[in-house]
């Protein structure tokens, strides 16, 4: 079991336990309601306290997070780890690994993964990720190993994606639109005035043979953002048969989360992981170099 252990400063002397764990811990209400259940899962100076005592200046807060129950049922599978510590995880996520089980996937996803991984090492196993990607999106994924980490993180991750999408795009640009559901599907989205609000943000890094590469940062992250808002402007990603794209050069959406920037939410250290483009979309970008050397000979 993690414990944490905060101290009191000077602003919040006489405050409440529970506007402390609130404002300077980032304690969420949910988490503040599992941590009450918990024996001595808030203690003031050793001694278990309530949400109502009054603090001091100095005092020393601990706080002890319990495990979820749940453990996602265990499979051998790839869980490339690019970092680890005792608070969180950052992995990279292969193609065709959804995040979760689901029907056609009962015992391939990344939970189960992470079940594996964890019983190997004899670690209890609660699945935590901190955002979600589409199964055939690769790329770095953060996993929280207690919930103080996750609601920390929570919309605190800032993401970098790489995407090849068919057609020509130069510069920079932002397309805001709103998402729903499309009329007669569960999964699918489309853009429709009804919908909830998404801002995507493109930058175009190259361009060739048809094909752009473009780095993209979301303001908002609704399912599938990418994919709908860069197939509704014409330009839906290689390999994205599901929103208009074609498989000719790729079996699936050339779409991959590259880089990511966080606070720490323990020891507050600015922390920022970058991931190279996994080897079939290399080959895209490799395929749109030939038409610019192309280019430049002629």
């Amino acid at each position: 079991m993690r414990e944490l252990r905060f101290t009191v400063p000077s602003c919040f002397q006489g405050s409440r336990l529970k506007s402390f764990l609130r404002e300077y811990c980032g304690i969420s209400t949910r988490l503040l309601a599992k941590l009450k259940r918990e024996p001595m899962g808030i203690a003031v100076n050793g001694r278990h306290a309530i949400a109502t005592d009054r603090l001091q200046k100095g005092d020393l807060i601990c706080l002890r997070l319990p495990q979820d129950e749940k453990i996602p049922e265990s499979e051998n599978l790839p869980f490339p780890v690019v970092f680890e510590d005792q608070d969180l995880l950052v992995v990279n996520k292969p193609a065709g690994m959804p995040m979760y089980p689901c029907p056609g996937h009962d015992r391939d996803s990344l939970s189960n993964a992470y079940s594996n991984y964890c019983a190997v090492r004899g670690e209890p196993s609660s699945f935590r990720p901190v955002y979600r990607l589409d199964r055939d999106t690769t790329g770095l994924v953060v996993l929280a190993k207690h919930s103080y980490a996750a609601s920390a993180l929570a919309g605190n991750v800032r993401k970098t994606y790489l995407a090849v999408c068919e057609g020509i795009l130069r510069d920079s640009g932002k397309i805001e639109q709103p998402i729903g559901m499309k009329e007669g599907s569960r999964i699918q989205r489309t853009v429709r005035p009804d919908g909830r609000y998404a801002l995507t943000r493109w930058r175009s890094l190259s361009a060739g043979n048809g094909l752009s590469l473009l780095a993209l940062r979301l303001k908002t992250g609704r399912t599938h953002q990418i994919r709908v808002h860069l197939s509704n402007c014409g330009h839906p990603l290689a390999g994205d048969d599901f929103y208009g794209g074609s498989l000719s050069l790729i079996r699936r959406q050339a779409l991959h989360c590259a880089e990511i920037r966080f606070v720490h939410p323990v020891t507050k250290q600015k922390i920022r992981f970058v991931q190279r483009l996994p080897e079939d979309m290399e080959k895209l970008f490799l395929f749109m170099q030939q038409s610019v050397c192309k280019e430049n000979i002629e």
